[in-house]
């Protein structure tokens, strides 16, 4: 008997390191780039360099990730995805790299340390939205919003796990739980690409504005 529950109880072991590696993949693709897609750093200096301006470049980079996540084909294309696809489906992993990227750009833009192990944790808990973020602080899950966990004076790596649990939770509710209907919906012609485009663009725009108001302006 324990033989056969010896392998259900090493994935629900490993699912806190399973979640960490998948999470890390995916914050290497958007923060060092990925088939088409340059780097975090290098769509922030780009986008800086013409708008001259570093809000003007921040609400020009929410746009431009918005326009990214709202073209399907682009998302589920991106190289580098096969790897991950056992975790994720690549119409999801793609989504999640775009507003990574995003986010790294705009932390980047404000004074952020985008390869700081803190900041990486701070920017993975942006990924929840605004609403849960609160819930969780609220709910003690988590000591502080991003911009605390960016700015603390030390990188914890439990608390790097947890959200990184949650983080691949609330993708995986995507698949089979709130966002049924949109996906759904994406396997209908016509209909299901134009359904997809406005879901994953919105979440992509709400993430973008949070962003602009959690990461505050920093002195490098």
């Amino acid at each position: 008997m324990s033989t056969t529950q010896e392998p259900s109880k090493t994935l629900v072991q490993r699912a806190p390191e399973v979640a960490g590696g998948v999470l890390r993949q995916l914050f290497e693709y958007a923060i060092d780039g990925v088939g088409g897609l340059p780097s975090a750093k290098a769509a922030a200096a780009r986008t800086l360099q013409a708008k001259g301006d570093r809000e003007a470049a921040v609400d020009s980079l929410v746009l431009q990730h918005v326009g990214f996540a709202s073209a399907q084909g682009f998302i589920t294309n991106l190289g580098g995805l096969a790897t991950i696809a056992v975790a994720l489906p690549a119409n999801l992993a793609g989504a999640a790299i775009v507003q990574i990227r995003m986010l790294a750009a705009i932390a980047h833009l404000r004074g952020y340390d985008i390869d700081d192990r803190r900041v990486r944790t701070a920017l993975a808990l942006a990924m929840l939205g605004e609403d849960e973020v609160r819930k969780q602080v609220g709910l003690g899950k988590v000591p502080s919003t991003p911009l605390g966990i960016a700015t603390a004076p030390m990188f914890d790596p439990l608390l790097d796990r947890q959200v990184s649990e949650r983080v691949l939770g609330d993708l995986a509710t995507k698949i089979g739980g709130k966002h049924l209907t949109v996906l759904i919906a994406k396997r209908i012609p016509l209909v299901g690409g134009g359904v997809g485009a406005v879901a994953d663009g919105y979440l992509t725009y709400v993430l973008g504005a949070y962003a602009r108001k959690e990461f505050v302006r920093r002195q490098r």
